[in-house]
């Protein structure tokens, strides 16, 4: 008997013919294709033609039957999974097509061309996995195995509404798709969706309840939403059926940090470090406590991992920031020093930060903010008084003051909230989050400040609603106001005058060698791409003191400036100040702050759960012989501090 896949020149060309006539005319296509049949029994290729013209000629059922010889045939035949997904979606039966799509992912590891786009992303090679998934997908629309990989690439460059579109397309034809789902819900976190992302989450759960991957995903979503204690029980379940998870304990030490039960935090960290001790951000986890010290023998195993030649460069910078916190503790500044500066000379060289685009952003805003522009909006924009937006530089006492506000019975906590900076890459035309570490600063070819001159009474108003909308989902309690402590919406106080006239605004100041050094040797989840070279924290610094110079200058006491150092002062005095900014009476609970059992997410959080202390003020002067070019690059602001210069 003749083997029914012969490439003999005579089939080939019956085939690229009867291929041609698809398109065209199916009922041709289908008589062509049984002759090939009658010539050469079972001939794979003639089978799938057949199949399709059959599907599109409404022969549903007969078409099925078709493509389900060769599917029987050979399980691994992707091709023909496909087209059976597509003929039984279109034919209206969703279930038959999931199962298909899900015959056609399995099939998808003997499938060359997407085994070679898999190894591209792996290795970083978006380049050529994208045109490679794209052709596939011109040719073959509903191959949901490509339609993930295309959503994996747009993800990895920062396209996250594209991946969304995509993986959304994947679901739709196979809902059980569950990678897809997996991946759908990572995405919409990163998109800043965290509500759609629980929904997908729940699904992916009711699926298969025991899944722990499941439920550790649901935790951190319901980390974003800021949902704890739900995180914590997830997290416990999960890690306690299956403990061998170092990133899971890690991520539920975060958990333990966050409510403030930093022992078993602790814990939870050492185990995940028993069971991978190169795992770099684990040992950062332990630091970034502020109030851990490191044992001698963690220090010994942190350079053991260092010596590696094999270790990835996010654990070595992770572990660089680690022992360089480890060391400077052990009061070895020099050394301390030289492991900060190895660590953020590897995060440097990862980001795209530009620090002549935050400068001319700060030109735009002030050009554009001009007290006559501010005058023609009055009585504009939302009117609601519940935000308190605390901005200025990362590390700056900002958690401080957050806690000290958080402790007054009108006022709830919340975190460092998105919500503008959203607002701000739509208005520039770029509703794409950047990568992370990347500042977000827009840059200079943007829309952004220039945008809002066009922006009717109507739509300030409508953007300070949508805010409001956006971050109601953080709101545990009834309390009338709450916090956004986002430090970089300092850039947008402008556009927070015109769309929430009436939020309050906290600028957050420390003294510029302490805070941008405080930057410099923190290591930041993502943002705050500006904080890894002291040139450019110091220019940033900069950039923010004008900036807020200038608000000053068109918006008289508008901003409330609470300086650090004052607060370490005089405490009392600075928080009767601050609470009269905010319309609030005073409260003795805000002087012993400390007792306040609220979550606190930042790198700040067990600081903040002591009483007040004035050691940090000048730390930074142990470090001062290597701050030359921090020095420089602040200029005049330095010697300015606490009064910024309106020429600034």
């Amino acid at each position: 008997m003749a083997n029914p896949d012969a490439p003999t020149a005579g089939l080939e060309q019956a085939l690229a013919h009867t291929a041609r006539l698809l398109a065209a005319s199916p009922a041709l296509a289908a008589a062509q294709a049984r002759e090939i049949l009658k010539a050469v029994p079972g001939q794979r290729e003639a089978l799938l033609l057949l199949g399709r013209a059959q599907g599109m000629l409404g022969e549903t059922a007969a078409g099925a039957a078709t493509l389900r010889r060769l599917t029987q045939g050979n399980a691994a035949d992707a091709a023909a999974w496909r087209a059976l997904a597509e003929l039984l979606f279109v034919g209206g039966d969703a279930k038959g097509a999931d199962a298909a799509h899900q015959g056609a992912v399995k099939a998808a590891i003997t499938d060359p061309m997407l085994m070679e786009a898999a190894m591209a992303l792996r290795e970083g090679r978006l380049a050529e996995a994208e045109p490679a998934l794209r052709g596939r997908l011109k040719s073959e629309p509903t191959d949901v195995a490509a339609i993930r990989m295309l959503a994996e690439v747009a993800a990895q460059i920062g396209r996250y509404q594209d991946a969304v579109n995509l993986l959304s397309r994947a679901l739709e034809l196979a809902p059980s798709f569950q990678e897809a789902r997996h991946a759908y819900v990572q995405v919409l976190l990163r998109h800043e969706r965290p509500e759609e992302a629980l929904v997908e989450a729940e699904r992916l759960l009711a699926s298969e309840p025991a899944n722990p991957a499941y439920g550790l995903l649901k935790a951190a979503v319901l980390v974003r939403l800021g949902d704890q204690a739900a995180a914590s029980g997830l997290y416990a379940d999960a890690l306690g059926r299956f403990p061998n998870n170092p990133k899971g304990w890690m991520s539920y030490g975060h958990v333990l940090k966050t409510v403030g039960k930093a022992g078993d935090g602790i814990e939870a960290y050492r185990k995940s470090l028993e069971q991978t001790p190169e795992l770099g951000e684990a040992w950062w986890s332990l630091a970034n406590l502020k109030t851990f010290r490191f044992e001698e023998a963690d220090i010994a195993t942190m350079r053991g991992q260092l010596a590696r030649a094999d270790l990835d460069d996010d654990d070595r910078l992770h572990l660089h920031f680690a022992l360089g916190k480890a060391l400077e503790d052990g009061l070895h500044f020099g050394e301390a020093f030289g492991e900060y500066a190895k660590g953020n000379a590897i995060r440097r060289g990862q980001l795209r930060y530009r620090a002549e685009d935050t400068s001319a952003h700060v030109a735009r805003a002030k050009a554009l903010y001009t007290p006559a522009f501010f005058a023609e909006r009055t009585g504009q924009g939302c009117q609601a008084r519940d935000p308190i937006f605390i901005v200025g530089l990362p590390r700056s006492g900002s958690t401080l003051v957050e806690q000290i506000l958080s402790s007054h019975s009108q006022v709830e906590g919340t975190a460092e909230l998105p919500d503008i900076t959203t607002l701000v890459r739509r208005l520039a035309g770029n509703p794409v989050r950047p990568r992370d570490g990347d500042d977000d600063a827009p840059d200079a070819g943007s829309l952004y400040p220039g945008v809002v001159a066009s922006l009717s009474p109507e739509q300030l108003a409508a953007l300070g609603q949508e805010y409001l909308d956006r971050t109601r989902v953080q709101r545990r309690t009834d309390r009338p106001m709450f916090i956004d402590k986002l430090p970089n919406n300092w850039m947008h106080v402008g556009l927070i005058q015109l769309i929430l006239p009436g939020a309050v605004i906290i600028d957050a100041r420390r003294h510029p060698m302490g805070c941008c050094l405080s930057g410099f040797k923190q290591h930041f989840a993502r943002g705050q791409g500006f904080t890894y070279d002291l040139g450019d924290i110091g220019r940033y610094y900069r950039d923010y003191v004008g900036l807020m110079a200038h608000y000053d200058a068109v918006l008289p006491g508008r901003v409330h400036r609470v300086i650090y150092e004052r607060m370490i002062a005089d405490t009392e005095g600075e928080v009767r100040r601050l609470l009269d900014h905010a319309g609030l009476a005073f409260e003795p609970a805000c002087l012993s702050f400390w007792t306040n059992e609220r979550a606190v997410r930042t790198a700040s959080s067990e600081q903040v759960r002591q009483p007040i202390f004035g050691e940090a003020v000048d730390h930074w002067k142990n470090f001062e012989p290597w701050l030359g070019p921090l020095e420089a690059a602040l200029g005049p602001v330095l010697e300015a501090y606490p009064d910024a210069p309106a020429g600034i």
